[in-house]
């Protein structure tokens, strides 16, 4: 598992020691039905980076190895005597990249061991404004449509994503619909929207270059053109949604619109042409992690409502990265409580406190503020940080920020490498990774996965599910009454019985005899599809107090930091091939300078000549190289270098989620000399 795909992989062991030594895709698994790309097999049997095979802890600045007793020795006094005086004072920080057990279990020792507000997960810094705006518009999270869906579609309208990179599985999907001709029509249309001529911008129909930041000037100036062409949906409209009218009030010009995005009226009339066909609208990180994010997404599906485009075969597909993203949504107790929960639901608070014997007063009263939030309160509220499977000090914005408040405050990591965020930890766990653990996992379609143990671990590592339970009875005894992964999914699934996700009809027996199913699983033979769609009886019902859809009204209210005389250009960041979230598998733990990929016509220097990045928060050094691909005036970073988030700033959206597409920035030519006497003297 290494994106939100959800492949199926089949390992085999090596024959001597511990480690993987074949991959390959699993035929016999619904979800890709032996289909694999060459980054999930990779990691599975040569992931880079450095592994931590002992516990450490730090002694007069450094750390050193130790024994397993004193490193949770440490761990556990340190968050036990910060939890007893004040629960807000411990923060945890969870990922995408745990089994749902060790999800859920960590927000079981969060939420109900420690009672602390400041816990959440590295979700939210790509999932969140998607999160909020599916809540808004549906009632419920997760995206309507499944990858059943893909085949049937007649536009696919990819937008501020790049799946040929990030989900190359889940492309060949959308790129064979998009050249199936067996109909004789010559297959469906991929229409790409990305400021960058991405690899999957080069392989669709039609590419449209939006300015960074301006997606929803963009999608509001496509509704816009859609109500004044009458090309909306009245029908659905009126039978299935509330706010319509509200908003075709507060549209703007959509020429106006169009101007503000950098786009013509005829790509806008390109897009709305497009959206009367059945069309799958997915949308990514691009317009996720944006101040407006959750405004854009829910722009995003209010062109799917007006446009008719609800329905097998259409709808609005926000697509996840991390392998468990979905899975940490559901189980984590983060945002909503297991099942998706309301959080501030007095009766879900008391079923959640009844099932884990825990006082209803111990668990806090809202979600927190969001990972930003949480390292903003260091050093007021919060003094002791246990971070598991994630590495803020590379993947927080202002970086710099970021690792300043984990050094000030205790930390505790818990992971399979060695990251820039252990290098500042008090004590380092070493825990096992995929391949060694047993549990499952939750794809972007909501299908979930068996996750089978297929190589012990080396000796001195052991499992989160092990390390969150062990840490969880220290701080709380009898917390965890099982650190078995089978009990803890069983004690999950029976928490989202009669919910929005029900997985109470989901087992470990099931999966192993099915591989994969989809929630909501209310029966043991039951699964979901099309969601807030009966096909039977053609009905729609969402799980609003209306039983309709709702349309949002926001509009563009400009980018989070324009460009300036002094910041002349727009850094925006996005992944590599074969990059994964801050790259500690797939690249160096001592990288070299960062390649800034810039257009001839903006670049200060020649390829391959040495510059400093510099924004309003920091500067680091790179080398150029000239890219047609990028558009004059932006330069681009990938998100996995462990420098890339210096320069990023922390301005957020209202769900937490940061702004890491667009700031300003300018390129300083330094000559090689100046690198070297720079580098000398920092040493």
């Amino acid at each position: 598992m290494r994106c939100a795909v959800g492949c199926g992989h089949v390992h085999q062991g090596v024959d001597i020691g511990v480690g993987v030594d074949v991959a390959r895709g699993d035929q016999a698994h619904p979800t890709n039905e032996g289909l694999a790309c060459g980054r999930g097999l990779r990691e599975s049997t040569d992931p880079g980076g450095e592994w931590l095979t002992r516990p450490l802890v730090r002694r007069d600045g450094e750390l050193v190895p130790t024994t397993w007793d004193i490193a949770l020795g440490e761990a556990v006094t340190e968050l036990r005597k910060r939890a007893a005086s004040d629960p807000d004072s411990v923060a945890v920080l969870g990922s995408g990249q745990q089994t749902n057990e060790a999800a859920y279990a960590l927000g079981k020792l969060a939420r109900g061991g420690v009672g602390t507000r400041h816990y959440d997960a590295n979700t939210t810094l790509c999932m969140a404004s998607a999160v909020s705006a599916y809540y808004d518009a549906f009632g419920s999270d997760a995206p309507p449509p499944t990858y059943d869906d893909i085949p049937d579609a007649e536009t696919h309208l990819v937008w501020g994503a790049n799946p040929a990179v990030a989900h190359p599985v889940m492309f060949r999907w959308i790129h064979a619909s998009a050249t199936d001709d067996d109909d004789g029509d010559g297959g469906s249309e991929l229409i790409v929207v990305d400021p960058v001529e991405t690899k999957t911008a080069r392989a669709g129909d039609t590419h449209i270059a939006p300015e960074p930041g301006t997606d929803l000037a963009l999608a509001r100036a496509v509704l816009a053109r859609l109500v004044a062409r009458g090309d909306v949906d009245r029908e659905f409209i009126e039978t299935h949604t509330d706010g319509f009218d509200a908003l075709a009030e507060a549209l703007p010009d959509a020429g106006d619109a169009a101007a503000e995005a950098g786009v013509t009226l005829d790509e806008i009339d390109l897009l709305c042409d497009a959206l009367d066909a059945r069309t799958l609208l997915y949308w990514g990180m691009g317009v996720n992690q944006h101040v407006q994010g959750t405004d854009t997404s829910a722009a995003l599906v209010d062109l799917c409502l007006a446009s008719g485009n609800m329905g097998p075969g259409s709808g609005p597909f926000s697509l996840t990265g991390q392998a468990n993203s979905m899975g940490t949504r559901v189980c984590s107790s983060k945002g909503t409580w297991p099942g998706h929960r309301d959080f501030d639901d007095p009766a879900a608070r008391r079923d959640v406190a009844s099932a884990w014997e825990v006082p209803a007063e111990r668990l806090p009263d809202d979600p927190g503020p969001g990972p930003v939030g949480i390292l903003d309160s260091v050093g007021t509220d919060v003094e002791a940080i246990y971070a598991v499977a994630t590495n803020p000090a590379a993947g927080m914005p202002d970086a710099t920020a970021a690792r300043e408040a984990l050094e000030e405050s205790f930390l505790v990591v818990q992971d399979a490498f060695h990251t820039e965020t252990t290098e500042l930890a008090d004590v380092v766990l070493p825990a096992a990774t995929w391949g060694e653990s047993e549990g499952t996992t939750t794809n972007m379609e909501r299908t979930i996965s068996r996750v089978r143990r297929v190589t012990e671990a080396p000796s001195g590592v052991r499992t989160d599910v092990d390390l969150i339970t062990t840490i969880g009875n220290a701080i709380e005894p009898g917390l965890f009454p099982s650190d078995d992964p089978a009990a803890l999914f069983e004690e999950f699934a029976a928490l989202t019985r009669g919910t929005v996700a029900d997985c109470s009809g989901i087992s470990y027996e099931r999966l192993d005899a099915e591989h994969a199913v989809r929630w909501p699983a209310p029966s043991a033979a039951s699964q979901g599809g099309y969601r807030y769609y009966d096909e039977g009886s053609e009905q729609w019902s969402f799980p609003t107090p209306s039983g309709n859809a709702q349309f949002s009204t926001a509009t563009f209210e400009g980018v989070a930091e324009p460009v300036s005389e002094s910041y002349p250009l727009t850094l925006t960041t996005a992944r590599e091939n074969d990059g994964y979230n801050t790259g500690i598998r797939s690249r160096s733990t001592d990288p070299e300078d960062v390649a800034v990929r810039i257009h001839p016509e903006s670049a200060p220097a020649e390829d391959g000549d040495p510059v400093d990045i510099e924004s309003r928060r920091g500067s680091i050094p790179a080398v150029v190289e000239h890219d047609e691909a990028v558009p004059e005036g932006i330069a681009w970073l990938p998100i996995h270098h462990p420098r890339t988030n210096e320069l990023t700033t922390k301005a957020r959206d209202p769900s937490g989620e940061p702004n890491f597409k667009q700031c300003a920035v300018r390129v300083v030519p330094v000559s090689q000399t100046e690198r070297e006497a720079l580098a000398e003297a920092s040493v």
